[in-house]
């Protein structure tokens, strides 16, 4: 999600209650497009950041520092000339536009008071950082705009402000009656989303979809096709969305699907109430955390691409093979039809005349009459024998293709697992001990793999496992992997510990430690959450969970890492649904 005007609002308040009053202590430029300003403020130094780069612009507090260039920026250095110590007097949003203003007072050469505007506008590749004086008269900006470069608007020294024409858009905190309000909407063509956030300033493609869901509405409708009823309703939730933006009344939040984050927004986003939401206590927390864990994310699925598509072509190759052993194994079922066409031969053969090809016989298992196909180039024994050959033949090919069959069921199995943790996995040591699993079944040559670290420079560091504390304060683990699966289950947990597993499904081992003492139920309903969350099924509602005490889990010899093996257990469904667990850093 780009940064809207709805987040620039929460972002500005937030700046007007923390920053407002403090003085500019410090002024740098560590990147061409970027500022970071410290301020001294009664609660301590605060570092603003400001980011005018063309696909990621941005404004935030951060505790972020970065080196700084030996030899400052011209724009870095006129900042520092006409606002170092300068005391901050607001932060304005005008309207519900991607502008932020900052305006300073400060002492000028003279040692009279004036005061200077710093704003930046987050408007994508506009995005652009602009120092203004007393009259709104440009002194400078990071970035220079010429004529030959926008025919709307010059940005350059001497140049008087304005923000850019909005195509008509309106203000949406402004008076807005129900007929502007439809007006607007039915001026624009395409659906009724498009429309909303193509009529009024600050809305984006996901408000605009949150406003027609919260109202009911279809968004793939053009307004036009409404009834009057409905138009009413999405006026109210506008409105409604209107006031608490307009009373400064926000919920920042990110919303995650799993591991990953989605979407971040400064109002609830109804429209993703089947994926996690987590609240934050500011809106530049939220920005920080979004863009590193998606950065953390990208980073992690670039580098485990390779993995994921050594397991996908495994897993391709290996459900071909068990489509084919399976017609196989179906093949063999005509052996005992031939056994008994044999016998049959040998029993009533005798009576048959030379040159005859069929054997009309009763089955002595039915008493029912069968009828034999014989070759008239044979004598009854050479047909009985063949018959008796073809049983034997696909005896031995059925009792070789159920051992196949077998081995490639418990490869998928494990391959599956193996693609569950690496959807799953949320550090780069995990990958490690991953990638060693794969060199250990096989999958990968030893000699490449020592390859990637080395050009890596990383060896296989030890990735923990999840430790959570339940509600009532006990200890749950969940594995990352299969390596950490086998730690878990048989050298963490204690016979009388308590294991957990999505039912037939790929994913991590759950481990419940008891202590000794009698578990609540809720610890059970708390560590079957994590069992589906951390499993194949976590995009589901509700995931079925077997649970069983931990000495009655077994591990066959030679199985592979994470298999095992239990005849007796306990069954919940689960919802996975964990924001209420506490995660213990490892």
């Amino acid at each position: 999600m780009a940064l809207d005007g709805i987040t620039i609002a929460a972002l500005t308040k937030e700046l007007s209650d923390r920053l407002v009053g403090g003085r500019i202590y410090k002024i740098a430029q560590p990147e061409a497009d970027e500022l970071l300003l410290t301020f001294k403020t009664g609660d301590g130094q605060k570092r603003l950041k400001l980011t005018a780069n063309a696909s990621l612009p941005y404004a935030a507090l951060t505790e972020e520092n970065k080196p700084s260039p030996m030899t400052a920026p011209n724009f870095c250095m006129l900042l520092r000339k006409h606002l170092q110590n300068g005391r901050l007097l607001s932060v304005r949003q005008p309207g519900l536009e991607r502008v932020i203003e900052l305006e300073i007072e400060h002492l000028n050469e003279m040692g009279d008071l004036c005061r200077k505007t710093l704003l930046i506008e987050l408007m994508g590749k506009h995005s652009n950082i602009i120092l203004l004086n007393e009259d709104r008269v440009i002194l400078d900006s990071i970035k220079h705009i010429s004529a030959m470069v926008s025919s709307v608007r010059e940005v350059l020294p001497g140049k008087p402000y304005f923000i850019p024409f909005t195509e008509d858009k309106l203000d949406p905190l402004g008076e807005l009656s129900f007929n502007d309000f439809c007006d607007a909407l039915q001026k624009k063509n395409g659906n009724a989303a498009q429309a909303l956030y193509q009529s009024f300033d600050g809305i984006s493609p996901v408000m605009a979809n949150e406003i027609l869901y919260r109202a009911g509405a279809d968004p793939d409708l053009p307004s036009l096709e409404y009834p009057e009823a409905l138009l009413h309703r999405l006026y109210e939730c506008f409105t409604e969305l209107m006031d608490d933006i307009d009373q400064r009344e926000f919920f920042p939040n990110i919303i995650y699907d799993g591991a990953k984050p989605v979407e971040y927004s400064a109002v609830e986003l109804t429209i993703y109430r089947d994926m996690l939401c987590k609240p934050f206590s500011s809106i530049s927390e939220v920005l920080n955390t979004y863009y590193s864990e998606r950065d953390i994310y990208t980073r992690l699925r670039q580098r485990s691409a390779d993995l994921r598509h050594i397991v996908q072509t495994c897993l391709e190759r290996n459900a071909k093979k068990l489509d084919l052993q399976a017609k196989q194994l179906k093949d063999t079922d005509k052996m005992e039809k031939y056994r008994l066409y044999g016998e049959l031969i040998n029993t009533y053969g005798y009576g048959t005349k030379p040159g005859e090809k069929v054997l009309s016989a009763v089955d002595y298992r039915t008493n029912e009459e069968v009828k034999v196909p014989l070759d008239p180039t044979l004598s009854p024994r050479e047909n009985a024998k063949k018959y008796f050959d073809r049983y034997s033949k696909l005896k031995r090919t059925k009792d070789a293709v159920t051992v196949q069959l077998e081995e490639t069921k418990a490869e998928v199995e494990h391959l599956s697992s193996v693609m569950t943790s690496l959807e799953l996995a949320g550090d780069e040591t995990t990958l490690s001990q991953i990638r060693e699993e794969l060199v250990e079944a096989g999958y990968i040559k030893k000699g490449r793999a020592e390859g990637d670290k080395k050009r890596t420079g990383k060896g296989l560091e030890k990735s923990q496992p999840y430790h959570y504390l339940s509600s009532d304060g006990f200890d749950i683990y969940v594995g990352k992997n299969n390596f950490q699966n086998d730690y878990l289950t048989f050298h963490l947990a204690g016979p009388s510990d308590w294991w957990f597993h999505a039912k037939k499904i790929p994913g991590s081992h759950v481990i419940l430690k008891a202590g000794g003492k009698e578990l609540p139920d809720r610890a059970f309903e708390e560590a079957g959450a994590l069992a589906a969350y951390y499993s194949k099924g976590r995009d589901q509602n509700k995931v079925e969970i077997d649970y069983v005490e931990k000495k009655q889990i077994k591990k066959p010899a030679a199985a592979k890492p994470g298999f095992v093996i239990y005849y007796t257990n306990y069954s919940l469904t689960a919802s996975p649904d964990i924001s209420g667990l506490k995660l213990i850093a490892e």
